[in-house]
């Protein structure tokens, strides 16, 4: 195959260059320019050089528009540009072509290529309306198949899961030898379960290794297969595949899915003996990995097993450091540390989880280490975490607040009092937490007395709620209740 591509590549070469002479004679020599034209543009698209394949079959398309040659250039142009993912060129050319008699390609080829660029557009009503005209207009095209599976996924875009899962299943009764098949059964097998009826997904999931052996589709309908059993109330059998999965395929970018699954289940499940077996299948893991860490250390607090979550999560931190979850775990550790009162393991913690490339995680890192900070009586230090938190992308609502709230206070504490007032008046009048409110009203009324009559605003109109945070209390703690 190597040498077939070194050939043809050198062929290519040969064809550019003997381009260059013939654009050099007098126009005597012109008359082979076409056939050069065809040769270099249909290898360089066989070759993947598109960018060449489409110069060069423009050019003959341009040059020379009364030539045989120029309908099959026409398709071969757009399946040129649609590998280069210029859709709306590719759909001009599709167009062009069907205009031609005879129309180029196989029977109903360019109207098949037109609806699959209509389909890349997200045009997806334009599509299954061509989709369906090559199945009317050719039922007996090649691409008969692939256009019923094309029909089928403009369906299930449309959200027309009902009409999605007749192509799918038409797909398989009457082409079940088509390389569109196995596809269909697993996406038909999905859109079952997103129309909650798991049921009728396992038998197709579970027959899928099977009946398409090696197929790379495999590992997604094992995993499925699992989630299709939970949804269906098959609990054990559930846990069982999604298992099988996690042990047969380690390294699928589904399994920490499964691993999250399986540690979900068994947790709503609340079932102790159970949690506790998934804990050491966890732990005992063998190679180790750091999803499998950073479950069992969920598992172990859910079980009340703080030293045992603790391990795992620092365990995970000294084995993976550089992987996203050794963030996480540094952040449950500081909310740990945070609930004993060790501030100054909460804080650095915190601090070594907000450097997550994970903007949740960092955020709330972040808001940690300001109320660490906070309780530590270092104000300066609280301040800037507080105001590193709010520059995070997309922060959650209830921690901006408290980020805002933390603020606030820190600046509180360093006796300025007017911009500690501009805070608690954001979060008096904006924080959907009600007890943050009062809080921000309550710092807000206790410093009033340190403004300037220039500077202070009236206090709000609501008189503290009784038993009210102290001031010493951090903002996260009055969020809490």
């Amino acid at each position: 195959m190597a040498r077939v591509g070194v050939v043809r590549t050198g062929l290519i070469l040969g064809l550019i260059f003997a381009l260059g002479a013939v654009a050099a004679r007098p126009a005597t020599g012109a008359i082979e320019e076409p056939e050069r034209l065809w040769t270099v543009g249909e290898h360089a698209f066989q070759d993947g050089l598109y960018s060449l394949s489409r110069r060069v079959l423009e050019r003959l398309i341009q040059r020379f528009p009364t030539d045989r040659r120029v309908p099959e250039a026409t398709l071969l142009l757009g399946k040129t540009r649609f590998s280069q993912r210029d859709f709306s060129g590719a759909l001009e050319s599709f167009r062009a072509a069907e205009s031609f008699s005879p129309v180029p390609g196989r029977p109903g080829e360019a109207r098949f290529w037109e609806a699959e660029a209509l389909f890349r557009m997200d045009r997806f009503e334009d599509a299954r309306e061509a989709y369906g005209r090559v199945l009317s207009d050719y039922p007996d095209s090649p691409l008969a198949a692939d256009a019923l599976y094309g029909r089928a996924w403009s369906n299930r875009r449309l959200k027309k899961n009902d009409r999605a899962v007749a192509d799918f299943r038409e797909v398989l009764d009457s082409y079940p030898q088509s390389t569109a098949a196995p596809s269909a059964s697993y996406y038909l097998a999905r859109t079952l379960m997103e129309m909650k009826r798991p049921d009728d997904a396992v038998s197709l999931l579970r027959a899928f290794p099977s009946k398409y052996p090696g197929h790379a589709l495999v590992p997604q309908a094992r995993y499925a297969l699992g989630q299709a059993l939970l949804d269906a109330g098959e609990t054990q059998e559930g846990l069982a595949e999604l298992r099988a999965f996690i042990a047969a395929y380690p390294d699928s970018d589904l399994t920490p899915q499964a691993r999250r699954l399986v540690a979900d289940t068994v947790i709503r499940g609340g079932n102790k003996t159970e949690l506790a077996a998934e804990y050491k299948r966890l732990m005992a893991q063998s190679p180790p990995s750091a999803e499998a860490l950073y479950e069992a250390g969920v598992l172990a607090s859910r079980l009340g097993r703080s030293a045992d979550a603790q391990g795992a999560w620092t365990r995970l931190r000294k084995e993976f450091p550089d992987h996203a979850l050794a963030s996480r775990a540094a952040l449950d550790l500081a909310q740990v540390a945070y609930s004993k009162n060790a501030f100054k393991d909460a804080s650095a913690l915190a601090q070594a989880a907000s450097k997550s490339s994970v903007d949740g995680v960092r955020g709330e890192a972040l808001l940690m280490q300001g109320e660490s900070e906070l309780r530590l009586k270092r104000y300066a230090p609280a301040l800037q975490a507080f105001q590193s938190a709010l520059t995070v992308n997309a922060l959650e609502p209830g921690l901006r607040f408290r980020a805002l709230a933390g603020s606030g206070l820190a600046l509180e504490e360093q006796q300025k009092w007017v911009q500690a007032a501009h805070y608690y008046d954001e979060v008096a009048a904006k924080s959907p937490d009600k007890t943050l409110r009062a809080w921000a009203k309550e710092r807000r009324a206790a410093i009033a007395a340190k403004l300037k009559p220039s500077d202070a605003k009236p206090a709000p109109k609501s008189s503290p709620p009784k038993g009210s945070a102290p001031k010493s209390q951090t903002p996260q703690e009055t969020a809490r209740g």
